[in-house]
């Protein structure tokens, strides 16, 4: 096994293939970013119909205001006639000889991307639609005197009812927080109309009312500006001008309206966002830590639990307590029925297809150790490659490690831009024939960088590699939906949603689960055993041996509930203007030096503070009751390629405040200086 360290990691340098090859991906990457020029050298032969070569790539949508790509002809470079040299392509034996439990080159359904399937996904059936809540059962039969089920788990129209607002909202939106509306009218404008003082009055809402759909991406969309950077790539700014990125949403699976406002059953994401309201559902963030009110800039580690999610888990305990799945008596019934009510609200809240594409696990961290054993022993071999990030958490970094010494492959890391930013064309360099799984993270815990992921996806699709996201870090912060991004894999953890420790859940395709092997053995897990033979049930079930962590998930659901209640537009909306706040603040600290600037960022501040330690200025810090995280943050390559081992964090949530802000800066303008 073999990791490259980072003089090793820029574009291919050698025989004219390699080149031509580097080239090659090179354009592509740029046409997939918006940012090519793809008709400058057209490249003459046709290239065969292979994964490798998205088709149909002139039918991705674009963000608003983002250039059109480009149609088939992609541009690649001028070669000289005759065959294509060695490594212009990649090895398409290598692929063939892969098994996803799928015919021999690619995965299943990457056929190419259309409007109504994006990355290549398989499109959702016409049935499929999400604002089609209703149907959603609750989960136990008994009722109680107040006609509801005893246990009952509210299906999205019971949560969206108790939101108070109604068909008026929008217009108390735009008064109290316009960037709020702004951004959902880019969500979902035939729901939310850019002036409210005008409702059908955009075109995108005049269109959806003549047709039944949202405009197709070639029809121009209103200019909604604003400064939504984590939804958005932007193009590069002018020297000494500020990027101004625009809102985008993921694209859905099918056709139809966007899912993601309505998915989550919550207030619509224009809604005014009331901080205050949402911190009286924070018991811990009402104490005093050392003489001062707690402020609570430890997010990116942990967060804290609303009141829901610890009577959930209290009220398990004290009525509902049992094993699951394996008795006939009343209270394994209710067991049963909450740890799957559970599973069923962690799917809706990624809008995965099916309950059984969510497996329980203990968190991100085994999630990934799961996907590294199972799927990574079974298709990973000798000569075969693995991509991480120059970012990753160390959960995405050991597993693959240890697949790597176990079977011979070797692990390509794509390097990061002084900002960190993963460089795309050096991604799209690293991938080829060779390449078996990229495993990227969303969100960088150490950085705050987001990750362009949809396009990671489609760019490995491209060469029917498969891809799993750590979404660990952006699961509390932005909407994300499965089936849009095309994931493969998507693992995330309880604690980092303002659910339980210990639970966590990975989110995978069918066809990818029902090919995997177990990866422990136990109870549950088991159709019939025998000591000759054991047969296994299937996913999720075979790779949930022994009793799982019941109230976890139980936890878990009424967490993602809240996440609903709240809303996760609203909240990434919020959070934005709070870190830019934030960090126009650390701007005027003495000595502070901002580690991760990138244009497109999440909650995330990483720095170091010139002739203190980092561990000094969080102990400083602490004495104020601010609670920040000094160290690496299990993230050592990606601290180490700034320069530095440790840094200090502050990490913020929905529940901070422009006064929590003001406190943190106020404490590292009163730093002790020697």
């Amino acid at each position: 096994m073999t990791t490259p360290n980072a003089p090793a990691l820029g574009l291919p340098t050698g025989n004219a293939g390699d080149l031509a090859h580097a080239d090659l991906v090179g354009r592509l990457a740029r046409e997939i970013t918006g940012q090519g020029q793809a008709g400058s050298a057209p490249f003459q032969p046709q290239l065969p119909q292979t994964p490798q070569v998205p088709q149909g790539l002139e039918t991705l949508p674009t963000g608003s205001g983002q250039p059109a790509l480009p149609g088939a002809n992609l541009g690649t470079p001028s070669l000289p006639s005759g065959a294509l040299p060695s490594g212009f392509q990649p090895d398409l034996s290598a692929q063939a000889a892969r098994s996803f439990g799928a015919p021999p080159v690619g995965l299943p359904g990457l056929t190419g991307p259309s409007h109504a399937n994006p990355v290549g996904a398989t499109p959702a059936p016409a049935s499929a639609n999400l604002f089609d809540v209703a149907a959603i059962p609750s989960v136990h039969p008994f009722t109680n005197s107040n006609r509801l089920p005893e246990f009952f788990v509210p299906s999205l129209p019971d949560v969206a009812a108790a939101i108070p607002g109604g068909p008026d909202l929008h217009r108390q939106t735009a008064a109290d927080h316009p960037r709020a509306n702004g951004f959902a009218h880019a969500l979902a404008p035939h729901l939310v109309p850019r002036d409210p003082g005008k409702p059908g009055g955009d075109a995108a809402q005049e269109h959806f009312s003549r047709t039944g759909q949202l405009p197709h991406p070639s029809v121009p969309a209103p200019d909604n500006t604003g400064d939504y950077y984590f939804l958005s790539p932007a193009p590069p700014p002018a020297r000494g001008k500020k990027a101004a990125a625009q809102p985008r949403v993921e694209p859905s699976r099918h056709a139809g309206p966007a899912p993601r406002v309505t998915s989550h059953g919550s207030v619509p994401a224009g809604a005014p966002f009331d901080v205050e309201h949402v911190r009286k559902d924070f018991p811990a963030l009402h104490q005093s830590v050392n003489g001062h009110r707690l402020v609570w800039l430890d997010n990116a580690a942990t967060t804290h639990k609303p009141q829901s999610v610890i009577d959930a888990t209290s009220e398990f305990y004290g009525r509902h307590n049992s094993n699951i799945h394996r008795a006939a008596h009343t209270l394994a019934a209710r067991s049963t029925d909450l740890f799957e009510g559970g599973r069923e609200k962690t799917r809706r809240f990624l809008n995965a297809p099916s309950k059984d594409d969510i497996v329980f696990l203990r968190g991100t961290t085994e999630a990934i150790n799961l996907v590294a054993n199972s799927y990574g022993r079974a298709n990973i071999g000798p000569g075969d490659e693995i991509i991480v990030s120059t970012i990753e958490h160390h959960a995405n970094i050991v597993p693959w490690q240890l697949l790597a010494q176990a079977t011979g492959a070797t692990i390509r890391v794509i390097p990061v831009n002084d900002r960190g930013e993963i460089i795309f064309e050096q991604y799209a360099a690293l991938l080829s024939g060779r390449t078996k799984i990229v495993s990227v993270t969303h969100v960088a815990n150490a950085l705050g960088t987001v990750n362009p992921i949809r396009e990671i996806i489609a760019l490995a699709h491209a060469y029917g590699v498969p891809v799993l996201v750590d979404a660990a870090q952006s699961t509390p912060h932005i909407p994300i939906d499965v089936q849009a991004l095309d994931a493969d894999f998507l693992v995330f953890s309880g604690h980092k949603v303002f659910g339980p420790t210990g639970i966590g859940a990975l989110y995978g395709k069918r066809h990818l689960l029902e090919a995997m092997p177990p990866w422990q053995g136990g109870g549950h897990m088991i159709e019939d055993v025998t000591f000759a033979k054991t047969v296994y049930k299937g996913a999720p079930e075979k790779f949930e041996a022994g009793t799982p962590d019941i109230a976890g998930a139980v936890g878990l659901g009424a967490a993602l509930d809240y996440l609903e209640s709240v809303g996760l537009p609203a909240i990434a909306a919020y959070e934005h203007d709070l870190l830019e706040y934030a960090q126009e603040g650390l701007a005027d600290v003495k000595g502070l030096r901002l580690i991760g600037t990138a244009l497109n960022k999440a909650s995330v501040m990483s720095f170091t503070v010139d002739g203190l330690t980092n561990e000094a200025v969080a102990h400083h810090l602490d004495s104020l009751g601010i609670a920040v995280r000094s160290g690496h943050h299990c993230a050592l390559p990606a601290l180490r390629r700034f320069g530095v081992d440790q840094s200090v964090r502050a990490s913020l949530a929905f529940y901070n405040t422009r006064e929590d802000v003001d406190l943190f800066l106020r404490g590292l303008h009163t730093l002790p200086r020697h």
